[in-house]
């Protein structure tokens, strides 16, 4: 199955570059916001994280980080239950790998998470109830303008015309050695494919 697709040196960059493009645009789409849980005073004792998600609107398919100091502290994800009794017996997941831990809302829902060891007592306990993406607004056929700012139009297009400009300088100064190729065993050139 190896060498499935050949191209000739140079169409690999056009190829590429439009490859590119259209995975920048399905990402923009695709991937949700990212929100740091207690903002810059992360995931700590003595912060009003009830105060803190009451503020946030956080839809299906957003990540929340917590920053927090591994050493002392976890993240356990729990019922409303063991929520409620800081109780950290029978947690669902354990959110905890190196004190930088991000974690996907994957559905509409309420989740529920605190740090055990008795931190939960001292307010590491947070609440946050998950919604269904919104609607899209349907256009008012009346109205025949974009919704989008001038300003935040011209910045979407400055940095994608940025985007485009290195990606080529990029294609051009490597020659597109390597790219020529593309295998089955998930390998492109001499790149690995994860």
């Amino acid at each position: 199955m190896e060498g499935v697709w050949k191209e000739r040196r140079g169409g690999g960059s056009i190829r590429l570059l439009v490859v590119w493009i259209l995975m920048m645009v399905e990402l923009e789409c695709a991937l949700g916001s990212l929100y740091r849980v207690g903002d810059i005073k992360g995931w700590s004792p003595n912060v009003n994280y009830t105060q803190w998600s009451s503020r946030q609107h956080i839809y299906v398919g957003d990540w929340i980080i917590f920053n927090f100091n591994k050493h002392l502290y976890n993240v356990l994800e729990v019922n409303k239950t063991s929520y409620e009794t800081c109780n950290d017996k029978g947690f669902i997941y354990n959110i905890t790998r190196g004190g930088r831990d991000v974690f996907q809302l994957t559905e509409a829902k309420p989740y529920y998470f605190l740090s055990s060891g008795g931190y939960c007592w001292q307010g590491m306990k947070l609440d946050l109830y998950v919604q269904d993406i919104p609607p899209s607004p349907s256009p008012d056929p009346a109205l025949h303008k974009s919704n989008a700012s001038p300003s935040t139009t011209v910045q979407k297009f400055i940095a994608g015309l940025l985007s485009i400009v290195f990606t080529w300088t990029l294609l051009s100064v490597n020659g597109d050695n390597g790219m020529d190729s593309i295998s089955l065993n998930g390998e492109v050139g001499r790149w690995k494919v994860f």
